[in-house]
């Protein structure tokens, strides 16, 4: 099948039904309905500046890597604007204010196992967030500012101000995936991780609600 279908295609339909689980989780779901708090959305910026100081140290490692190279660069990079928002959102102390909870940590130490030592491993990881943000987070950063009367200042971390157009980069991404010199018993492997990158986001929102309800 993988000889027949282009990888990025046969990617993006074995991982529907994870993604679409993941997106519509009760913690996001309530964020964007319009049923969340602004505290909420802070706890979720906080978890991603977890995530992203992971992906992004794993992108430092993998950068001359041959297979991991094509997908680093620095137009997705977004812990500077992670930490603006915090800083924005929670002030000058941010760093002392946020803590991983515990399925962002198993999520990090996967990306911190995986990511620097097998470039499928990274890839899919990178692909799970990354061109997430550029799809879905697009709707999300506008809900975000319409919601809580955000500029740009709350929601950067949903502008890629490098990236005129998302579409024709994540394009790109796709044909770079359908380059990567993966035989089908690889390209299942990366499946399987996107998958499970997939149940991690789920995860921490899962625990995001559990951690509103223990604070209510």
């Amino acid at each position: 099948m993988s000889e027949l279908i282009p990888f990025s295609t046969l990617l993006r339909e074995r991982s529907q039904k994870a993604h679409a689980g993941s997106e519509h989780s009760g913690f996001m779901s309530d964020l964007m309905k319009g049923e969340g708090t602004r505290e909420d959305y802070v706890a979720l910026v906080a978890q991603h500046w977890f995530m992203y100081d992971a992906i992004e140290r794993a992108a430092e490692v993998m950068r001359d890597n041959p297979i991991a190279a094509p997908f680093v660069t620095e137009k997705l990079t977004r812990l500077p604007a992670i930490e603006a928002d915090l800083e924005f959102l929670i002030g000058p102390d941010w760093r002392e204010q946020i803590t991983a909870l515990p399925a962002t940590q198993r999520y990090i130490d996967r990306i911190d196992e995986v990511g620097t030592s097998w470039p499928g491993g990274f890839v899919a990881h990178h692909y799970t967030r990354y061109l997430g943000d550029l799809s879905g987070g697009q709707f999300i950063g506008k809900i975000m500012s319409r919601r809580f009367g955000f500029g740009t200042n709350g929601i950067g971390f949903y502008i890629f101000d490098e990236i005129a157009d998302p579409a024709a980069f994540k394009d790109v991404y796709r044909e770079q995936l359908d380059a990567a010199p993966w035989d089908a018993a690889e390209q299942e492997r990366v499946i399987d991780e996107v998958l499970r990158a997939y149940q991690f986001n789920t995860d921490v929102f899962v625990d995001l609600a559990a951690a509103k309800a223990a604070a209510a």
